[in-house]
């Protein structure tokens, strides 16, 4: 099987993924099996998707034929990576038991 490398994703391309299917953080969250709290952090830059949630997300983008670059714009703002003292949603994982985790 061939690695291939997954888009980094990031506030902007979470954003710009779900704008593009047209969906409210709620629509997403429910299609991923997170809570809308946690997509409307993916989209503030508290945590970045991870893990699981990452790669569904990557699945959700090539089903609807999203294109994800880095150098994308997204409404004025460019999409790009949040700095690296920015926290990924691993501590909300290792804290929560809601039934947050991808299935």
């Amino acid at each position: 099987m061939t690695s291939r490398k997954r888009p980094d994703w990031d506030a902007g391309a979470v954003r710009a993924l779900r704008a593009h299917l047209g969906a409210t953080q709620g629509e997403l969250a429910e299609e991923l099996g997170v809570r809308q709290q946690t997509v409307s952090e993916w989209e503030t830059s508290v945590y970045r998707p991870r893990g699981a949630s990452a790669k569904l997300l990557s699945m959700v983008a090539e089903q609807a034929d999203f294109s994800y670059r880095a150098e994308s714009s997204v409404q004025g703002e460019r999409a790009s990576a949040p700095p690296a003292d920015a926290p990924s949603d691993e501590s909300e994982d290792e804290n929560e038991d809601d039934g947050d985790a991808a299935r």
